[in-house]
């Protein structure tokens, strides 16, 4: 009878400590920063103004991700040589990052002769200015990206006293 009373005393015993081992706390995702940043090179106008409302990245485990971006107006023409404009910081998971795509506002404008005009989005533009990254992210680690736009190839003269504008720039990891 005292060996039935072992055993049940040992089994009882046993089995909390069976759930306890099971109930282990998921290990969290390893994270990686990316510093976003924005540059332009030379153009023949008085000023390019771009307003920049969000950046969405695109991780190929966890989809589209938006990360927020005070909304601000870039001078492009001031972010020459060294100078860069901070656009937004993200704590993202480590993994591979695919697409970047920089979505705009509607306050853009070219200044000409010291006149502004509206500079217009192309309807495929509206949807965000999409690039093309491929960058495996290792957790740790932080990243700085940097947008070069170039201003000067991307304002079009539609030669009836508006402009419209047709991005083109390119994102390298510093």
């Amino acid at each position: 009878m005292k060996k039935i009373h072992v055993l049940i005393s040992l089994a009882l015993i046993g089995i909390p400590a069976l759930f306890i081992g099971s109930c282990k706390k998921e290990d969290s995702k390893p994270t990686s920063t990316i510093v976003f940043s924005m540059k332009d090179a030379p153009a023949a106008y008085d000023e390019v103004n771009v307003e920049v409302t969000e950046i969405q990245i695109h991780s190929d485990g966890d989809g589209w991700i938006t990360v927020p971006v005070t909304d601000s107006i870039y001078n492009l023409l001031i972010l020459q040589g060294n100078n860069a404009a901070f656009l937004a910081n993200a704590v993202l998971p480590s993994g591979t990052v695919s697409q970047v795509r920089l979505i705009l506002g509607t306050h853009n404008t070219v200044v000409v002769g010291g006149t502004t005009f509206p500079l217009l989005l192309s309807s495929e533009d509206e949807t965000g200015l999409k690039l093309n990254i491929h960058q495996n992210l290792i957790g740790g680690v932080t990243y700085d990206l940097l947008l070069d736009f170039n201003a000067d190839q991307s304002v079009l003269d539609e030669g009836n006293g508006s402009y419209r504008l047709k991005p083109v720039l390119s994102a390298t990891f510093l």
